[in-house]
């Protein structure tokens, strides 16, 4: 793939304020969405550290939801489960969630308070039900710090 502009080699060094500028360069649709979703997932991510390191743990969620709909309509990677899941979720009451893994499949992390984890599990199980999905297997996930190296 060329680069989107002279001294951009690679998307992770495209900024994202250049994004929309970069991307009417673009005349292949295909390619602006690959690049709108690497750009913007990029961001996504700086926006989580942001509202991490701000203690702001319930901002996160409309970030994942924004994620998962990037991969669903710029990478078109979802698939019918997860979307319904993902959907299911934010009715019911999560925070936001977003598809996770393999693309095509895989799962979605749903960032819930405790208190509705039961009340969003039930809505998403009884979603896939009516559906004639296979019913999801769902678990608490619980975050930790990331690996690192012991000395």
């Amino acid at each position: 793939m060329q680069p989107c502009r002279p001294g951009v080699p690679f998307l992770r060094d495209l900024a994202y304020e250049d994004l929309d500028a970069a991307l009417a360069r673009l005349s292949d649709e295909r390619v602006r969405r690959y690049v709108r979703h690497v750009v913007s997932d990029d961001h996504r991510v700086e926006q989580v550290i942001a509202l991490l390191d701000a203690g702001d743990i319930r901002g996160i969620g409309p970030v994942l939801t924004a994620g998962h709909e990037s991969l669903r309509d710029d990478l078109r990677i979802s698939c019918p489960e997860l979307d319904l899941a993902v959907a299911t979720a934010n009715a019911a009451g999560a925070l936001g969630a977003r598809m996770t893994g393999g693309g095509f499949g895989g799962s979605a992390v749903v960032l819930v308070e405790t208190a509705d984890a039961d009340t969003v599990t039930k809505a998403v199980e009884e979603a896939f039900a009516a559906a004639g999905y296979t019913a999801p297997r769902v678990f608490p996930a619980v975050p930790s710090q990331g690996a690192r190296r012991l000395s």
